[in-house]
């Protein structure tokens, strides 16, 4: 004989849509935050360094220049011009925002690191998203260079983007590691 559980209405039911809640305010958040930040310094970087202008922070190691990047990550397709090349740009930064996001509501819920690590992407994603959709080019000014070689020019998104990356990558790591055994033979 079964045995029925009542709740009261309104009252919150355990595993259900209330206990999700909690982790849907912190992950909108937390993107929020990152968006707001990113926004907030490439502003001040538009307003108060001309373009391709620098201001040093650490010598020899760390500059703060304005640059403007209407390619890819890390300056892929920067220099190259073809047609509609900012429509392309934004079309394929919405459609990895689509997937990164979907990825997001399959992951189960002991996948937290993995769950902190896409937030940290999908905030970032929407950062240098509404810089592609407002002027087609996102704003960067984190130069960190040694000597004559320079890292690519970054801004807070792509940092959020590869930190965020970096989390899931070592939640895969360690999700294979921790695996049941059973579970490694069904791949």
């Amino acid at each position: 004989m079964s045995e029925q559980v009542h709740h009261s209405p309104g009252a919150p039911v355990p595993g259900g849509a209330d206990a999700e809640r909690p982790r849907q305010a912190f992950t909108y958040g937390l993107a929020g935050l990152i968006v707001v930040f990113d926004q907030a310094a490439k502003a001040v970087v538009r307003a108060q360094l001309p373009l391709h202008e620098s201001v040093s922070v650490v010598p020899g190691l760390l500059d703060i220049t304005h640059v403007q990047n209407s390619g890819a990550a890390f300056g892929i397709l920067n220099a190259t011009d073809f047609p509609f090349k900012p429509a392309i740009m934004l079309a394929v930064a919405i459609a990895a925002f689509v997937a990164i996001a979907y990825y997001a509501t399959q992951l189960p819920e002991r996948d937290r690191l993995a769950r902190i690590g896409l937030t940290l992407v999908l905030g970032g994603a929407v950062g240098n998203l509404i810089d592609r959709a407002a002027t087609g080019y996102v704003v960067d000014f984190v130069d960190v260079y040694w000597g004559e070689w320079h890292f690519w020019a970054f801004n807070v998104a792509d940092a959020a983007i590869t930190a965020g990356a970096g989390l899931v990558l070592i939640d895969l790591i360690g999700a294979r590691r921790h695996a049941p055994e059973g579970a490694a033979s069904a791949e």
